[in-house]
């Protein structure tokens, strides 16, 4: 599963094959160059809201280390300089 990055516009002009990629990916649809909507099929959403635990949570238990933490690369839309001012 990847990061897929769409504006606005295209997703507009063609629904269906962002909610077809949607099953593979998790779509960010932009706004004037601006992450502004997440698009995920009904599967990804289920995992990602099913547990009630946070990942502290979950490292904490005895059996944490068995868990696999393989966190997807961030997009560069997300990454902003700091402003130091």
């Amino acid at each position: 599963m990847s990061i897929v990055t769409i504006s606005s516009r295209e997703f507009n002009q063609n629904i269906s094959k962002a909610k077809k990629d949607a099953k593979d990916n998790t779509i960010i649809i932009t706004d004037r160059g601006k992450p502004a909507h997440v698009l995920l099929s009904i599967e990804q959403y289920m995992r990602i809201t099913e547990s009630e635990k946070n990942l502290l949570e979950l490292l904490a238990m005895p059996s944490g280390a068995d868990i696999d933490f393989d966190p997807p690369k961030i997009d560069k839309l997300f990454v902003q300089p700091a402003d130091l001012k």
